[in-house]
């Protein structure tokens, strides 16, 4: 087996065991982290290839994870990669099967959709733009913007939570100013003067390292005291597998926000904050030409 494949074969399989450590779900910028741990690479994978500018195992990685996707085994969405239950079925073949199973998959989806990949020992760039894909460049917009907000203190955090939900279409007459605020960080109505239920209290978690335990969303429910009022929890990490689940049980109703979610909802409606608030967290769009598919 050439040494690209046999690179190839080590990190798939690796990144799948990373993600189903993770409970099945995870950032993929982290899972590339956790690979670069866990992993032992030769000179030869660790060298900056010429053509892509990009570490050697990380470009094969990239590329050959493309087959992955296509086989069902992994899911790919908003910076986030998914260990479906079809990787978890595969993983019990063994790196070699896994790979090849992968494979296999892609070259029939290449064969029904379009010409076939590249087969060049090292990925190129002419390769489908392989490092450049949708899915990737999406993964590097992420990790800008999540080091962005990691870098706000948790009251510039509160802020953007306030200036989302006002142009969510919200009222937000009360942002929690320092010190204690008595469990809600933010109150948001639907009209002025918070006559139209529901009326939303929110809680705000900076912790972008950090999952919310099931603990805090208890705390939130407990000051849930009115009939019309709901609950919001927004974090800049994301939320225990218990959290959500609670969340979900509660009889009252708890909508919960991770990061990947307070970033989809400030891109969706970024263009409805006014001047002030869009300098708080800045995007600029990038368009590209599309396929009727």
């Amino acid at each position: 087996m050439a040494k690209s494949k046999q690179t190839a074969v080590k990190v798939i399989y690796e990144s799948f065991k990373v993600l189903k450590e993770a409970g099945g779900e995870l950032a993929g910028r982290e899972v590339r982290e956790r690979l670069r741990n866990r992993l032992n690479f030769s000179d030869w994978e660790t060298e900056v290839s010429a053509k892509t500018g990009y570490l050697r195992w990380e470009a094969i990685f990239s590329f050959y994870s493309v087959d992955s996707v296509k086989a069902g085994f992994l899911r790919k969405n908003k910076g986030a990669w998914y260990l479906t239950t079809e990787g978890e079925k595969a993983m019990q073949q063994g790196p070699i099967k896994l790979f090849n199973a992968a494979t296999a998959a892609y070259r029939k989806w290449a064969a029904d959709n379009k010409p076939g990949k590249a087969t060049e020992e090292i990925p190129t760039v002419a390769a489908e733009q392989f490092k450049k894909s949708l899915t990737d460049l999406e993964d590097e917009a992420l990790v800008g913007i999540t080091e962005f907000i990691a870098a706000k203190n948790a009251y510039e955090f509160q802020d953007l939570v306030a200036a989302l939900l006002r142009a969510m279409g919200y009222y937000t007459p009360f942002v929690a100013p320092r010190g204690k605020d008595g469990g809600i960080d933010i109150m948001a109505y639907q009209d002025p003067l918070g006559t139209t239920a529901p009326r939303i209290k929110v809680q705000v978690k900076h912790k972008p390292m950090a999952a919310v335990p099931v603990d805090d969303i208890s705390s939130l429910k407990g000051i849930i005291s009115r009939e019309g009022e709901v609950g919001l929890f927004v974090t800049s990490g994301r939320f225990t597998g218990d959290a959500e689940s609670f969340a979900r049980s509660a009889d009252v109703h708890i909508r919960l926000i991770d990061l990947n979610d307070f970033v989809a909802l400030w891109q969706e409606f970024y263009k409805k904050l006014n001047d002030e608030e869009k300098t708080l967290l800045p995007l600029h769009p990038i368009y590209f030409l599309g396929r009727d598919e």
